[in-house]
């Protein structure tokens, strides 16, 4: 009897392992969710009910033999039915693949209209959706008097998955933004009397005017010292933006129209920042460079500015001398 036995042990174990169906996937892959502290009966009943495997029991069993289980980890997968036990196991021991996201980089300095097409073009969002949700939005805390969201949308790069909505999207900006400017030491520009508002408006102009940081703390010593003398802004991106394009030729009448925006005319700040600008801009603004500069003029394509505090000085350099 006992050599029978023996024969018997040996014979089994020549045999296919009955507890492991062979694999044969088929079909559209099936979503099955394992919550956090899920026991391996658990999760053997998570996959039969999902229809991933036939018997959770079995494949609960098979893990068992194979010292396996202790390291599933939670999160949502996706198998095909029939899938084999191993390859079931060993995604269970990686974990949940990384949910699929699209990078999206909104750029400083443009304006929310601008937000709306680059979130149109790179997204499932569209335009009318994203505008829709900034409307139905709130300025963030600590800005009472805010007109509009223009300044509050946060550029920078955010990771949206496939089903985020326009809520959600505009939610992600307006934190960043308010992380952001609890970087901003608002300490110099109160003592000037100025308010959040005020720097973010600041913010704005210093975005769309400067193209390299050295420039940045120097446009806004002008901002500052302009303001102080009672001198209007001259800063012909306001009126750009109240018309509603960057690159438009300014006309004669355009710049001498008494609009809101038009810096030229209109002393003091805009009623609302132009674009939305990055922390870089949003602490110069606060904290303009010690300089007594009046006057900027771009120097070629180079992207610098040259500053000077005399009208004579400025107008040589704006006509090439």
């Amino acid at each position: 009897m006992a050599a029978l036995l023996a024969v018997f042990e040996v014979g089994r174990h020549l045999l296919p392992d009955s507890s492991k169906p062979s694999a044969d996937p088929h079909g559209p892959a099936l979503t099955v969710k394992i919550p956090s502290g899920s026991t391996a009966v658990e999760i053997g009943d998570q996959l039969q009910t999902a229809g991933i495997v036939i018997d959770g029991g079995r494949f609960r069993n098979y893990a068992k033999e194979q010292g396996e289980g202790a390291d599933f980890k939670a999160g949502t997968y996706r198998f095909q039915a029939g899938t084999d036990y191993d390859r079931i196991i060993e995604r269970l021991n990686a974990g949940p693949p990384p949910p699929v996201t699209i990078p999206l980089t909104i750029p400083e300095g443009l304006r929310l209209t601008e937000i709306a097409d680059v979130v149109a073009a790179r997204t499932g969002i569209t335009r009318n959706q994203y505008l829709s949700a900034v409307r139905q939005a709130a300025p963030p805390p600590g800005f009472p008097e805010a007109k509009s969201m223009e300044g509050f949308l946060f550029p920078a790069t955010y990771q949206i998955k496939p089903k985020t909505t326009a809520q959600a999207l505009v939610s992600q900006q307006l934190t960043a933004f308010e992380q952001a400017f609890a970087q901003v030491d608002m300490t110099y520009a109160q003592s000037k009397n100025l308010t959040t508002y005020d720097v973010l408006k600041i913010a704005s102009m210093i975005e769309r005017e400067a193209a390299v940081d050295h420039d940045r703390p120097l446009i806004s010593a002008v901002i500052y010292n302009r303001l102080h003398l009672g001198m209007a802004l001259q800063i012909d991106a306001t009126l750009l933006y109240e018309l509603g394009s960057w690159t438009h030729q300014l006309t004669v009448s355009e710049l001498a129209a008494p609009t809101p925006y038009n810096t030229r005319v209109v002393h003091g700040l805009t009623p609302t920042p132009i674009c939305n600008p990055g922390l870089k801009s949003m602490q110069a603004a606060a904290h303009p460079a010690k300089v007594d500069y009046l006057y900027y003029v771009a120097i070629g394509d180079s992207g610098r500015h040259y500053f000077t505090d005399n009208l004579d000085d400025f107008n040589k350099h704006a006509h090439g001398g």
